[in-house]
């Protein structure tokens, strides 16, 4: 497909990124020479300098012809103008839109007709719920939802004290007493699909699957009981904070807020009255300690800046401060941080481009395309979910009889409000959602791709 892309920011060098990696025809729209040049430079892609709003520019894109535009200026109101002014080019056009401001997001639903949206998201709206869900369950560094939240992919790491460090797959079941599946393990950067046999080792981060209901009990059988959250400290008084604090509030746990800025922390104070709002610079020390942020139940960092996130999250843990989560921007700093003891990572570029991905795989076919889209172990595994219909391969046959491609796995099932992890004698039937993942180079557009 030929997609437009208007901003060449974070989101839209990660989209560009995963756009390219499949095979579509990219243009770069970019105001800014050297946001520009930085994706050229990365791909053989061509591009536009020139405002995205304007009809001149967009037609320079060509996108009279395009099938998408994806809007992630840093405007919200130039991304909805860009979209309108696209679509009345381009009537059969499919269009997305990023938007930040809460007063919009409210009103999308409305704003899609007037301004031709196909999609919208928030990636600080998104992050915040990632971070509520993740302080629910402490012990997973990352949950991925499935089948209506019913099937989750969680991601844990093997300590050198963990009752999992040392054991095979196969004795791990009478570990944890409930029916999980480990569909993916990253040991030193490499994924392995391993088998039962397969034997876990300090510095293992696995991948499981298993039921919402189960959730819980896994992290008690694994001794990793979650704590109550009653007061969390949000180091940053970005919009992410503002969404999370929002949510926190209303669970009834105490937020307080560090912010440099004395102007956000009056705007901040307006927003959310219940919070404790604190006009300090986070990076002294004496604040840290007279804000008593080390006996929080969870520090959050979440400036914009990763190296200040990095090091808040780190006197954090040396508190050992329960819960701490750390927000980065760039993903490929990963492999380099991923031993530093800064808790759980969130990246909001990436979690509103799976949603993006997802919905451009849609378009050619919107009958058999995934619903759910995640990547895990650093985007070298993706997990999706797909309706099983009428014109499904292999319905109602047991998994055992039925031949996958290499590096296909199903993982979940789901009956309706019934979900099941997997065994060799487990069937799918029209109707159904089915879990995979996939760890080749291989796209899957439909479920039919992932069978010999």
């Amino acid at each position: 497909m030929k997609i437009v892309i208007a901003g060449n920011g974070k989101v839209g060098g990660a989209l560009t990124g995963q756009l390219v990696a499949e095979g579509h025809d990219l243009i770069l729209i970019d105001s800014d020479s050297e946001a520009l040049e930085s994706g050229m430079e990365q791909y053989d892609i061509m591009s536009v300098q020139g405002n995205c709003a304007s009809m001149e520019t967009l037609r320079q894109a060509g996108i009279e012809d395009a099938d998408l535009l994806i809007a992630t200026t840093g405007s919200d109101e130039v991304n909805l103008l860009a979209c309108m002014t696209a679509h009345a080019l381009n009537r059969g056009l499919h269009t997305i839109a990023r938007i930040r401001n809460p007063e919009y997001t409210d009103q999308a639903y409305m704003m899609k007709e007037h301004f031709a949206l196909s999609m919208d998201f928030n990636p600080d709206r998104q992050t915040a719920i990632e971070i509520d869900r993740l302080l629910k369950y402490p012990g997973f560094l990352k949950r991925d939802a499935f089948a209506d939240g019913r099937v989750e992919i969680v991601e844990l790491r093997v300590d050198e004290k963990s009752k999992l460090c040392g054991t095979t797959l196969i004795r791990m079941i009478g570990i944890v007493k409930c029916k999980v599946l480990v569909c993916a393990v990253l040991r030193a950067g490499n994924v392995i699909i391993p088998d039962g046999n397969f034997e876990l080792a300090a510095g293992d981060r696995l991948f499981i699957t298993a039921s919402a209901d189960n959730l819980a009990l896994l992290l008690q059988n694994l001794g990793m009981q979650p704590h109550k959250v009653r007061r969390v400290v949000l180091i940053g008084g970005s919009m992410i904070s503002i969404y999370l604090a929002e949510m926190l509030l209303k669970e009834e746990i105490a937020v307080q807020i560090i912010e440099e800025d004395g102007a956000k922390c009056v705007r901040l104070a307006s927003r959310l009255p219940r919070a404790q709002i604190i006009h300090a610079d986070a990076t002294v020390q004496s604040v840290l300690e007279s804000e008593r942020v080390g006996e929080a139940d969870a520090v959050i960092a979440l400036t914009g800046k990763d190296e200040l996130n990095i090091i808040l999250s780190l006197y954090a843990s040396s508190c050992k401060v329960d819960q701490v989560i750390t927000k980065l921007s760039r993903v490929d700093r990963m492999q380099l941080i991923e031993n530093l003891p800064i808790g759980r990572i969130v990246c909001p570029k990436n979690l509103c481009s799976n949603g993006i991905v997802r919905y451009v795989r849609s378009i050619p076919n919107q009958q058999t395309a995934a619903k759910t889209i995640h990547t895990i172990a650093d985007g070298k595994v993706e997990a999706l979910e797909f309706a099983v219909d009428e014109n499904t391969l292999h319905c109602d046959e047991p998994l055992k009889d039925i031949r996958l491609r290499k590096n296909m796995l199903i993982v979940g099932i789901s009956h309706g409000k019934r979900t099941e992890i997997p065994g060799g004698t487990s069937c799918f039937s029209v109707g159904d959602s089915v879990v995979v993942v996939s760890s080749g180079e291989r796209m899957i557009g439909c479920l039919n791709d992932i069978f010999e």
